[in-house]
């Protein structure tokens, strides 16, 4: 059998935080805001900073959102493949969820390149996430600058 192209050093591991960066929940939400107005926003990661951890799969992540798979090529995920190679610890993911009935992808509100890291370390590799519902929105104008 042929040894698979997309992974790197077959004997690296993802090493994990147990809880995400403090700088990666403004990161999220300034990501999120793009996507909806200011108050949901803030309150969809506001609940992600009190939910627990949950273990998904690098593909399972990649496939829920939609989003192709980053090449070790690309600096941000080069930068993670080197920090899985010399042992350090990667912070978890925030994501928000999708809607199956609706169509709506999940989203990857933080770590998108620290997914794509893992999945090429090993496409299997379980990644801690805080999965947060999207927040209500806020009111009408709400966030409009």
């Amino acid at each position: 059998m042929a040894k698979d192209s997309r992974k790197t050093d077959p004997t690296a591991s993802v090493i994990w935080l147990p809880e995400p960066e403090e700088h990666d929940y403004p990161a999220a939400e300034r990501y999120l805001a793009l996507l909806t107005d200011a108050v949901c926003a803030a309150a969809t990661v506001q609940a992600m900073r009190n939910l627990p951890v949950t273990q998904q799969l690098a593909k399972d992540i990649l496939r829920a959102c939609g989003l192709p798979l980053l090449t070790k090529d690309n600096p941000h995920v080069a930068s993670d493949l080197a920090k899985i190679a010399a042992g350090k610890k990667l912070s978890p993911v925030l994501m928000v969820r999708g809607d199956l009935h609706d169509g709506i992808a999940a989203q990857i509100a933080d770590g998108y390149h620290r997914v794509c890291a893992s999945y090429l370390t090993d496409e299997n590799t379980p990644i801690p996430v805080k999965l947060a519902p999207v927040a209500a929105r806020g009111p009408a104008g709400a966030g409009a600058g």
